[in-house]
């Protein structure tokens, strides 16, 4: 339990003095963490009351340690913990938020994490979100004794969003519609996971000239140390410091698109020119470098070498599933969205 010690978690379990003193000297015990569940054999009604038989409990790494008598002292062994996998099939209706909802059906904060990110280029969960709209999962849970252990992946998933059904199936490494659309975009909308707009593309007056000119970017308030992350893959064309815009990363995506993320206060690890870099990787964090009066992200898309407004910009679409795979990824989705259409039709009635 949180505030718990070892001696006290240790006499809850009836363990005497002296086999206390000997746990508390292995390295194994240290491992122990607030929520992990600790099993035990300890003997009773006897001459060696307190004497502890075995102790296991689930270590770092999934491992199962076991802490066992060895003649007069206690010996420790760490293995592979015998994880077993089973699909859970959950619905719920949204009441105020995307958390709340799963809270309410039972379902792991993992499991909404990645709901966000599969329908957040089609859903904005912190604007779009409607008291109603519905989803329906199907999702992987680990569990070692039949205890659970933690959320795996979701299989398939629909939202019902102001009335759009969304849906996907996982295939690969991503997700996509029953169709073999590509729901990830090729190219994120918006370098933070969280953040609010400061300053928008267009006109305005500059905060260090103090003069009007063309923004030819977003700049996003956020504290120092945020985490900004490419939008896309792509090659670091340029890392490093450049006049105004301080501390700047550009990311050339393909022939015509390139990203910039400026004001950084330092660049991720692995960040230098000409290195390859993956969506979702961590460019820098949030900063003050170059003309900037407090810590924000200004962050440019371009087009053929020509600013755009990122926030309005049409977003190329992530690889479809490919022809001569298309079979198989039917042959899969198929009962994953015929599951999904029983949880709809259970809640509705």
């Amino acid at each position: 339990q949180r505030g718990d010690t070892l001696p006290g978690l240790l006499a809850r379990l009836a363990i005497g003095e002296a086999d206390t003193q000997r746990l508390l000297r292995l390295r194994e015990t240290r491992l122990l963490r607030p929520g992990t569940i600790v099993t035990a054999e300890v003997r009773a009604g006897t001459e060696n009351e307190g004497d502890l038989v075995w102790l296991t409990f689930l270590g770092s790494r999934d491992t199962m340690v076991r802490i066992e008598r060895v003649g007069q002292g206690l010996v420790a062994s760490e293995q592979r913990a015998p994880i077993t996998t089973r699909t859970e099939l959950k619905s719920s209706v949204i009441r105020s938020s995307l958390f709340a909802a799963t809270d309410a059906a039972g379902i792991p904060d993992g499991v909404a994490i990645q709901l966000a990110d599969i329908f957040g280029s089609d859903i904005d969960f912190h604007r779009e979100l409607r008291r109603g709209d519905r989803f329906s999962v199907v999702y992987e849970m680990h569990s070692v004794d039949g205890r659970p252990l933690r959320a795996g992946r979701i299989l398939a998933a629909e939202f019902v969003n102001q009335g759009r059904t969304h849906r996907a199936v996982s295939h690969a490494d991503g997700y996509f519609a029953p169709d073999g659309k590509n729901l990830r975009k090729a190219l994120l909308r918006s370098p933070l996971e969280l953040s609010r707009i400061s300053s928008g593309f267009g006109m305005r007056k500059h905060p260090f000239l103090q003069s009007w000119r063309a923004h030819q970017g977003v700049d996003y308030a956020a504290p120092a140390g945020t985490r900004v992350r490419s939008v896309g893959d792509g090659v670091i064309e340029f890392a490093g410091r450049q006049g105004g815009y301080g501390n700047v990363v550009i990311i050339r995506h393909d022939s015509r698109n390139s990203t910039w993320y400026a004001h950084l206060k330092a660049f991720g690890r692995g960040i230098r020119n000409g290195a390859r870099v993956a969506q979702g990787d961590t460019v820098g964090l949030v900063g003050q470098t170059g003309w900037a009066t407090g810590p924000h992200l200004h962050f440019e898309f371009r087009i053929a070498g020509a600013a755009r407004n990122p926030l309005a910009v049409p977003l190329p679409a992530g690889t479809p599933v490919a022809r001569h795979d298309m079979d198989a990824f039917l042959a899969r989705a198929q009962p994953l969205i015929a599951q999904l259409g029983l949880l709809a039709n259970s809640q509705v009635a």
